[in-house]
Formats: C-alpha cells, sequence, structure tokens
C-alpha cells in the first residue's frame, strides 16, 4: 500500500501497474499522483481518463534520455561487437516472449 501522499512512478513497463487500479487510486486519492513515462496503450487514445487528470504527469516515453546516453550506447554496442566475434554471449538481449 501507498500512503496517501505518495506519486507512482513508471518508467519501466506500462503493464507493470495495473492501469485500471492506477485510475481509481488516483480519482479516488489514494495516491497523490503518477509520473508515467509508459503506459499499456501508447500512444494513448484521445478520451483516455489519463489526459483530464490534473494529478497524473504524463511525458514522452524517453525517462531513459541523459547527457552520457550516446556514450553509453556506444559502450554497449562496442562489448557486443566484441562478444559477437568471440562467440559469446550478448549483454542487454531483449526477450519478445517477456515483453522487453
Amino acid at each position: 500500500a501507498m500512503k496517501g501522499s505518495a506519486y507512482l512512478i513508471n518508467i519501466g513497463r506500462g503493464r507493470t501497474v495495473d492501469e485500471g487500479a492506477m485510475i481509481k487510486a488516483l480519482k479516488e486519492k489514494w495516491i497523490a499522483g503518477a509520473y508515467l513515462d509508459c503506459l499499456v496503450e501508447e500512444p494513448l487514445p484521445k478520451g483516455h481518463p489519463l489526459w483530464e487528470m490534473e494529478n497524473v504527469f504524463l511525458v514522452p516515453h524517453d525517462s531513459h534520455s541523459s547527457p552520457y546516453i550516446g556514450d553509453r550506447i556506444v559502450d554497449i554496442f562496442c562489448e557486443n561487437l566484441k562478444r559477437y566475434v568471440e562467440g559469446r554471449p550478448l549483454l542487454h538481449v531483449c526477450d519478445p516472449r517477456r515483453g522487453y
């Protein structure tokens, strides 16, 4: 359970949060608000209740951004290229069956 003053922050995956339960908690003020970088359905359709909620902050799925992201991407790519050439397992492999 979260305190009534708490904010839910989701920068991971939309499906990690029960969106219906979250909307109910927000409407009934069980929690203070939500900061959402990802949702179950993206883009969020017109008329969705989250658009009208004053205690919700919707951002364009870019919480991964930082001044260092470019360097980090290059580092990971170079390491994975080396591993590929050497026949070793790659880092940060996506598994579509798990949703990411």
